[in-house]
């Protein structure tokens, strides 16, 4: 009888502990959850923040290239505008094509230089011209002769 006494009060005893233990289990399960969504919150926080610096840098390089460009026009509109004195203004409209006069002779020079070479060290003419003259040759010339033909067009469609 003592025997079942003892067992029954240490079953007791132990049947009580039992929600206690479960109770803090749950807690503790519940911290590391409330632990875990914190550390979400925080890396989500981090990322918004990220995007929103990102954002900022984004638009401000776009706000500097416009104020960039709208300066570019202001001197292009200035340097458009005659001085009055008739050998400066045709000096200053003369610059742009002496340049590009002579950096094409420069060009055709080095070119022709470069095949004339080829050809003398025992090759064949027309592939001597077809090595010196490559894809990026023809991509820079196309784009010179655009900006000096299909600008009068443009310009000229425009009114300008």
């Amino acid at each position: 009888m003592i025997l079942e006494s003892l067992l029954s009060g240490l079953g007791g005893g132990v049947l009580r502990l039992v929600p206690e233990v479960l109770t803090q289990l749950d807690k503790k399960n519940e911290r590391a959850h409330e632990l875990a969504m914190f550390d979400r919150q925080i890396e989500a926080d981090r990322d918004r923040s990220s995007e929103r610096l990102e954002e900022a840098k984004t638009q401000g390089q776009i706000t500097l290239d416009a104020a960039g460009l709208a300066a570019l026009q202001t001197a292009i509109a200035a340097q458009a505008k005659p001085s009055g004195v008739r050998w400066i203004d045709g000096l200053s409209q003369s610059v742009r094509p002496v340049v590009t006069y002579w950096l094409l002779a420069l060009y055709a020079s080095a070119k022709t230089a470069a095949a004339v070479s080829l050809y003398l060290s025992g090759g064949d003419l027309l592939a001597a011209i077809s090595t010196a003259y490559t894809d990026a040759d023809l991509a820079m010339l196309s784009g010179i002769l655009n900006f000096w033909f299909l600008d009068r067009v443009i310009r000229h469609r425009q009114g300008v």
